[in-house]
């Protein structure tokens, strides 16, 4: 008659076929654990040196990404935990926490070693249970990772869509108050004074002409110099009034031209009125650009995941680099980015959104490994076979050897606990190889470059 514990071990589809004198042996090395509510069983990061058997009550299986708890699975008993890193000897990927009153018995890894030599019936059991439950865990994580992408993207545009928003908001504000003080210049005008009409004509010559700082420090004290020479006194401050002169083109000879004929005690009213409409100018300007800059961050984000667009269509993939880019603007301040596209790119066939997913993981972690500063430079051609290949590099301090060979696995992540769930890489590289195409890595300290290839067509689609 088989012992208890035996029995218990049996009730697991790992011992299920077990012969009885292998269950048996097995038993005998067995160790009683019981768990309170909340108490853990397994810490994820913690070495593995054991596997448990849940004889009683639940556990619930969480996986640690960002500051969040990913919730993978509650099992009961007859289910096997911690036979992953058991076996690898590796680190817990998961944590394992009682729900409620849990009894288990803990398997030590040398035993289980033992029983594996025994026959193949304990070896697949063994990858039955193993295959099951990473499936469980990648689809869980999955779901997180697109979750995660989600909220790097909406990051990205709360902070991108604040920027122009705030300037609108500026801009609007003192034009309020710019308005007002061209009307009250404005009132030598209605009085019918015909040097003050004549100002209405007035424009700068090199209106929107970019001006370095040199030259901007150097005309706004020409300019200071004529307010001055004109009759303005320095209590109407002029290198206020020349600098907004001067931001909005004006030279000094404009300004010399536009108040001839002022006695002086007309001058402040007159630069006033310049000034004022210059100031107006140069806001009404500012919004334009920052509403701008709203619609190309919202173009971007319909760009970036293909909105109103069949799930498989032509596109063109430095377009979404360059969507990905803008929204990722936020945590690329302070690298530097360079572009090289090949003139004769093709459009290729896939799923346009799913590959920026692709980017977005490669440049959000170009970033993440430099630590905010140094280069990133991509790069665009033409395969042979009229597909792309892109490059991205960075200047971050590479990927060990050891770590290279490993990127790409589900799970497996050189970031601190909590801060990956260790598939951005892994899914990227699935996206590509459905696509057809390949990724690849080269890296040595100072330089990390992606690589990858792809074909004009999905995989059995004929090129046309």
């Amino acid at each position: 008659m088989a012992s208890p514990r035996a029995e218990q071990l049996r009730a697991t589809p790992l011992f299920a076929e077990l012969a009885e004198e292998h269950l048996e042996r097995l038993a005998k090395h067995t160790e009683p654990l019981h768990l309170g509510p909340d108490e853990y069983l397994i810490r994820e990061g913690d070495p593995a040196e054991d596997l448990y058997v849940v004889v009683a009550g639940e556990l619930e299986i969480t996986k640690r990404s960002g500051n969040a708890d990913v919730y993978l699975n509650r099992v009961g008993p007859g289910t096997i935990q911690g036979e992953i890193a058991g076996l690898e000897r590796g680190q817990r990927m998961a944590s394992v926490r009682a729900v409620d009153e849990v009894d288990v018995l803990r398997i030590p890894y040398a035993a289980l070693g033992d029983l594996l030599a025994a026959g193949p019936e304990a070896v697949l059991a063994l990858i039955r249970t193993i295959t099951g439950r990473l499936r469980t865990m990648e689809e869980a994580l999955r779901q997180r990772e697109k979750l995660a992408g989600l909220g790097t993207l909406a990051a990205g545009l709360a902070h991108e869509l604040n920027n122009p928003a705030a300037a609108i908001r500026r801009s609007a504000g003192s034009l309020v108050e710019v308005t007002r003080e061209r009307n009250a210049a404005a009132a030598g005008i209605a009085a019918g004074d015909p040097q003050m009409a004549a100002l209405i004509g007035a424009s700068p010559s090199e209106a929107g002409r970019p001006l370095d700082a040199l030259t901007r420090s150097d005309r706004t004290d020409e300019i200071a110099t004529v307010l001055r020479s004109a009759g303005l006194p320095d209590s109407a401050s002029p290198e206020q009034s020349a600098g907004q002169l001067t931001a909005a083109g004006w030279t000094a000879a404009d300004v010399q031209g536009a108040l001839a004929g002022f006695e002086p005690g007309a001058v402040g009213p007159a630069v006033r009125w310049l000034a004022s409409v210059a100031t107006a100018d140069e806001l009404l300007a500012e919004i334009q650009m920052a509403a701008e800059r709203i619609s190309a961050i919202v173009g971007a984000v319909k760009g970036y995941a293909y909105l109103d667009q069949a799930p498989v269509q032509r596109f063109n993939v430095c377009r979404g680099i360059d969507d990905t880019l803008l929204i990722l603007a936020h945590k690329l301040t302070g690298i530097t980015v360079t572009r090289d596209y090949a003139a004769d790119l093709p459009e290729i066939e896939g799923w346009g959104s799913e590959l920026n997913q692709v980017w977005t993981n490669l440049l959000d972690n170009a970033a993440d490994a430099m630590g905010g500063k140094g280069e990133i430079s991509i790069q665009v051609e033409r395969t042979d076979a009229g597909g792309v290949y892109v490059t991205i590099c960075d200047s971050g301090p590479g990927i060990p050897p050891a770590t290279l060979s490993k990127i790409f696995e589900p799970f497996f992540t050189t970031k601190p606990l909590g801060m990956g769930t260790g598939l951005g890489l892994h899914l990227s590289h699935n996206i590509v190889v459905q696509h057809g195409g390949t990724l690849d890595v080269e890296s040595a300290p100072g330089r990390t470059c992606f690589e990858v290839v792809l074909p004009p067509t999905l995989p059995g689609v004929a090129a046309g």
